[in-house]
């Protein structure tokens, strides 16, 4: 909003109200108001409180008294604020998606569907709710914030976002392709997860009983894979039946990368329940230029350590060696890790189990042994202790004696012992060439899957909250788990951007974007990594670089959302109401120039 004086070749200038806006790429203006009649004072004062200058009860005041014909007291009483819309939040949000063309690869042309599309996306990043809920803070009657408004969208209901979500499921393949393109190259590390999540409901198709990870084992879940670039940035998503066993979804995302992607060598990266022997020998291994970064199950660990392939002197003096085992692996090459920090939080976590376990054991040796209806039978007794191995997960530990007039119980100190030695051990399994990917940088990869849990995390609970999922129909709910990999692809980004503000650690910021990023704050990769000093200075100071506060991602959401834009009506009769919006913070205007939004 502003004042413009526009020249008159043989008459005094035309004072025009005026307001600039965008339409597509270009800035327009629209005029809201001929001030030419207006005193002089009092176009600049106008002028001035458009600029935010101060409010003074001095001639400002009395001028437009003169002008309205009516007493005023103060220039503020000259104006009233007809409605606050939250803003800063939605242009940051709203913003980083344009710019990063993620409209475009919706749709090539504008439409109401990708409007929609947009909407439901933003709105998962800034406050995700139903789609109910959603509609209605577009609404102009309820809205929530300036969203509806900018897209134009305001009159959406909840089945129109329905519709629209339809419109998207239709548009997945492409929208992948071409996430694809920009993330994925011949040669990368694509990083491929599992997840599950419970679901509410029992009519939807896809929602089944299976291995919970929520531990809600008695609800239905849906199963979802997450295929992630190298620096964790999401490319694809699919939702399996919820009974779907994890090695079960990796041929399906092999066949999308090489068929639908076009990147035909590419190595991936993936935990050992999902690349199983198995899987190696029906979908990877006959194919050429794929290559795989895994671990070996304690199983094999352990048949390694009774070959002799793996001596455990190698970690005396070490904690990485690169070992060889051509007749069970041929053609791969094992790194064996130790951990020292890992095998202390193991014991710890295994006596702690083991001595909960003998507490509930001994409360069953007392039931058996009390003088009033003791517990007798093998069966009885046999159901009280097998509830409490299920509890606890350690009966491989325990040597059991049941019978009908009684219990007893000891543990099984050289199974014990022999797992004991083993703690903090893993094997990283490749069969990619030491000349490619060294013994450090292989190790660094597979670690590398913490991005992919980092947004399982924010997708399932902390910011985008993927459940409860309420919807009945499998294309639903297909597409709402598209949305969420959508929105997270948008907080990603601005994280990156975001990062010298936030607790997150910017130098691993920095350097996204590399294969296998060399370690840095520790002397081995496998050992754990530390944060940075810039990261333990903003955590102990509670203050960025520039001395500004710092926040968390949610909370700078917060923070910008109080830039408003308020409808101001002037009192003045005839005059119409315009929009002023609130002046940034510093903090929030850094906030912005490093997203590279205006407002």
């Amino acid at each position: 909003m502003h004042i413009e004086t526009v020249p008159n070749r043989n008459s005094r200038p035309c004072i025009l109200l005026r307001e600039s806006y965008r339409e597509g790429a270009k800035i327009r203006k629209r005029t809201l108001a001929n001030l030419t009649h207006w005193p002089p004072e009092l176009v600049e004062g106008l002028r001035a409180l458009l600029r935010g200058a101060t409010l003074t009860p001095a001639s400002d005041a009395s001028a437009i008294a003169a002008a309205a014909g009516s007493p005023v007291r103060e220039l503020a009483d000259c104006f009233e604020v007809v409605r606050s819309r939250p803003h800063g939040h939605v242009a940051a949000v709203l913003g980083t998606l344009q710019s990063l063309g993620l409209e475009r690869l919706l749709c090539a042309r504008r439409c109401r569907a990708r409007d929609l599309v947009v909407a439901m996306i933003v709105a998962r990043v800034l406050a995700p709710c139903s789609k109910l809920a959603t509609a209605r803070g577009l609404d102009e009657e309820t809205l929530s914030g300036t969203l509806g408004e900018l897209l134009e969208v305001q009159d959406a209901q909840a089945d129109d976002l329905y519709a629209a979500m339809d419109w998207l499921l239709q548009r997945q393949a492409g929208i992948e392709q071409r996430l694809a393109r920009r993330h994925l190259a011949d040669g990368a590390l694509v990083l491929y997860d599992v997840t599950s999540t419970y679901f509410e409901g029992r009519q939807c198709p896809l929602a089944k009983r299976g291995y919970s990870r929520d531990g809600k084992p008695g609800k239905l879940q849906i199963v979802i894979g997450l295929l992630c670039s190298a620096d964790g940035c999401p490319v694809a998503v699919e939702v399996f039946d919820g009974h779907t066993s994890d090695p079960a979804t990796l041929a399906a995302q092999v066949d999308k990368v090489r068929t639908r992607f076009g990147v035909r060598e590419v190595v991936w990266v993936a935990d050992r329940g999902l690349i199983t022997e198995a899987r190696i020998r029906d979908d990877l291994r006959a194919v050429e230029g794929l290559g795989w970064i895994t671990a070996l199950r304690a199983p094999q660990i352990r048949e390694l350590v009774a070959a002799g392939a793996l001596q455990l002197s190698l970690f005396d003096e070490q904690d990485l060696a690169e070992i060889e085992a051509p007749d069970e692996y041929p053609g791969e090459r094992l790194i064996a890790c130790r951990n020292p920090v890992l095998a202390q939080e193991r014991a710890r976590k295994r006596e702690e189990l083991l001595a909960a376990t003998e507490r509930e054991l001994d409360k069953v040796v007392a039931a058996t042994q009390r003088p009033t209806r003791p517990l007798w039978g093998e069966a009885q007794i046999g159901l009280r202790v097998g509830k409490v191995l299920q509890r606890f997960k350690v009966a491989k530990h325990f040597r059991l004696s049941i019978r009908d007039e009684g219990f007893s119980y000891e543990r099984d100190a050289e199974r014990i012992a022999a797992e004991a030695a083993l703690d903090g051990i893993y094997i990283i399994r490749t069969s990619v060439a030491a000349e490619t990917l060294g013994p450090e940088a292989t190790v660094q990869a597979y670690k590398s899957l913490s991005q992919v849990e980092r947004a399982f995390r924010s997708c399932k609970t902390v910011d985008l909250k993927v459940r409860p999922i309420f919807h009945r129909l499998s294309d639903r709910v297909r597409a709402h788990v598209l949305l969420c990999m959508l929105a997270y692809y948008v907080e990603w980004h601005m994280r990156q951007a975001l990062a010298p503000m936030l607790f997150d650690d910017e130098e691993l910021a920095r350097r996204a974007g590399a294969a296998a990023p060399a370690p840095t704050q520790r002397n081995s990769v496998v050992a754990p990594a530390t944060p940075s000093p810039t990261a333990q200075r903003k955590a102990a100071t509670q203050r960025t670089a520039d001395d500004q506060p710092v926040h968390s991602f949610r909370t700078l959401l917060q923070d910008l959302a109080t830039i408003v834009k308020n409808r101001l009506q002037p009192t003045m009769p005839g005059l119409p109401a315009f929009d002023k919006t609130t002046r940034p913070t510093p903090l929030q205007q850094r906030a912005l120039d490093l997203l590279g939004v205006r407002l």
